[in-house]
């Protein structure tokens, strides 16, 4: 797919900001999986099965991939449509990092072809405390791989940013809730047995 011409990045990433928290922003009390206790959830499902959302999601995220990426990173189960959407878009390859190593078959902690020397990008949807992003990356650093960068989509500004950094990862959002609007968020009870 053709780049996002330069002057019309501003429009679209309001547009797609305003889509996000129609499609993927709760209010309500939620248990987030950090354990805290919020008055919004973020539905990452909500915005990453919708294929013309995840897109224009994907399309943002590439043009903020560092030079030199040669491999991305998704953490399951969140970050796994996000780097596909992305390796669609750029056409890098991605792998799939899991959150331990599987007890059965290959017993990998990291599915894909993934080489020592790779420049990775590690792809999350919502970031709280950053632990999960930082567990992926010290698990892509660990098969001989760099990380040149976190991105995720939506930045809770809950600490997650400096998480990420005090570990020594650069990170980037798409999104900060501190600096975007949550107009257009709905109200809805709480999915049982769910946090994010």
């Amino acid at each position: 797919m053709d780049p996002i011409p330069e002057m019309l990045v501003p429009t679209i990433r309001a547009r797609t900001w305003a889509r996000i928290v129609r499609a993927a922003f709760l209010r309500g009390e939620f248990i987030l999986s950090s354990g805290r206790r919020s008055s919004y959830y973020v539905d990452k499902y909500l915005f990453e099965t919708q294929p013309d959302l995840l897109r224009d999601v994907a399309r943002l995220l590439a043009r903020m991939l560092p030079a030199g990426t040669s491999r991305l990173a998704g953490p399951a189960l969140g970050g796994v449509p996000l780097a596909t959407a992305v390796a669609l878009e750029t056409g890098l390859p991605f792998v799939i990092v899991r959150p331990q190593t599987k007890d059965h078959g290959t017993a990998r902690a990291i599915e894909g072809r993934l080489e020592a020397g790779d420049r990775v990008v590690v792809l999350e949807d919502v970031v709280t405390t950053g632990a999960q992003a930082i567990r992926a990356s010290r698990a892509v650093e660990a098969a001989g791989a760099q990380v040149l960068s976190i991105l995720a989509v939506v930045d809770r500004r809950e600490g997650g940013r400096e998480g990420i950094e005090a570990a020594g990862y650069q990170f980037e959002a798409l999104y900060d809730v501190g600096e975007w609007s949550l107009e257009g968020a709905r109200a809805q009870d709480p999915p049982a047995g769910r946090g994010g």
